[in-house]
């Protein structure tokens, strides 16, 4: 009788502060309290994207870039004027971002995911077409208009003067493509968005897919021992569900299962390549965002990537324990702060919201809801692709 009367109480708690318990259906009450949290500030950014104007990297020309006006192109983040040969090669300085290298690219690549992304989660909260319209200038503008169009591939990413005119490492310039991947996806059903368009832009991924998997650059990301080779699995991932790609799918699941969870994650559930570098703070959870991910995106029915444990009980849950004590308090980090940005981490983390759906946990999700989900500072934008949990859901 006392269980009974105890559950009757919180029933009625909920219905009358309107605060649905984390019970039975953990994933949909996660996302309509994630909803609750971010609903104004979409729609008030939702309104404010839809006055933007599409642009793409051909607006912006690099003289130093060995691509054309179609091609995307960076520069490596941490490389830097040699000071004995000013004119010769850069040379590395780790974890210190120059500010005089090209990012332009980038820069409008993230204005692009920010705007798709936030007009589709206003598109998935109200059904108001109008957003999906607006995406559209911006989808056709990257993937379709031969004038302004992309090329598909990141043949020139993360140059270095004088060493490269592009490197595999820049691949991870296109996880910012990832929220534009899910959007269509949210999108794709509106009666605006012609067949026609759908099939344009879908091929426009395929062939991104393809270069990818295919070239050196793809070859030497995928097989990477830190998280490049995650977050190339993770662009793969996304980009494959748009296109309905089960083959890499099963790929990328497989990788999860056999590669990055026995090879990158410690029995205690961190990374140790992360926390060898210079930031290891952010890094870490960098990487696991990226895990998380791939667990979001490539669990279904037939594939549960959440539960997956390794022989040696290696698992997602293991690694947001290990790191959610030093989010929701960073004080306690007991290694060396990261030399840049350590005062600017940690913001709203997907592995916190998503985690929290997939294992019932109230605390990971309270403590997601009280960050920043609307960061400023550049080099945070960057390093967190998935910026619109309503569309991942």
């Amino acid at each position: 009788m006392k269980f009974k009367r105890a559950i009757a109480i919180l029933l009625l708690m909920a219905i009358i502060f309107n605060t649905p318990a984390f019970g039975a259906n953990p994933t949909g009450n996660i996302k309509k309290e994630a909803v609750k949290v971010l609903r104004k500030e979409i729609l008030l950014r939702a309104d404010l994207a839809l006055k933007q104007e599409p642009q793409t990297i051909t607006m912006f020309i690099c003289p130093r870039s060995a691509g054309g006006q179609h091609d995307f192109y960076s520069e490596g983040d941490y490389w830097w004027p040699d000071p004995k040969n000013p004119d010769g090669p850069f040379i590395q300085r780790d974890g210190m971002t120059n500010p005089e290298n090209f990012v332009a690219h980038r820069l409008a690549m993230i204005r692009f995911s920010q705007i798709i992304g936030t007009l589709a989660s206003a598109y998935k909260i109200t059904g108001n077409e109008k957003y999906v319209q607006s995406a559209l200038t911006h989808l056709n503008a990257w993937f379709v208009n031969n004038e302004t169009r992309m090329n598909p591939s990141l043949l020139y990413a993360q140059a270095i003067k004088g060493r490269f005119t592009g490197r595999g490492i820049g691949i991870i310039d296109g996880i910012q493509l990832m929220e534009v991947a899910q959007g269509i996806l949210v999108m794709q059903k509106a009666r605006c968005f012609a067949q026609k368009q759908q099939d344009a832009i879908k091929l426009w991924f395929t062939d991104f897919l393809q270069w990818l998997t295919t070239h050196q650059y793809g070859k030497d990301e995928m097989n990477a021992q830190n998280n490049h080779g995650t977050c190339w699995a993770m662009q793969v991932a996304s980009f494959s569900r748009l296109t309905t790609n089960s083959e890499l799918l099963d790929f990328c699941r497989n990788r999860y299962r056999e590669v990055f969870l026995p090879k990158q994650m410690a029995e205690n559930g961190s990374f140790p390549q992360e926390l060898k570098r210079t930031k290891p703070y952010g890094y870490s959870i960098f990487n696991l965002d990226a895990m998380t991910m791939l667990c979001q995106i490539l669990s279904d029915k037939d594939h549960d990537l959440w539960n997956y444990k390794t022989s040696d009980g290696k698992c997602i849950k293991n690694g947001i324990e290990y790191l959610f004590p030093y989010i929701a308090d960073k004080s306690k980090w007991p290694l060396p702060k990261d030399v840049m940005y350590w005062d600017d981490w940690p913001v709203a983390q997907p592995a916190l919201v998503f985690g929290a759906s997939a294992f019932k946990n109230k605390q990971w999700f309270e403590t997601w809801k009280s960050l920043d989900h609307f960061p400023k500072v550049e080099e945070v934008i960057r390093n967190l692709p998935v910026r619109n949990p309503i569309i991942w859901f």
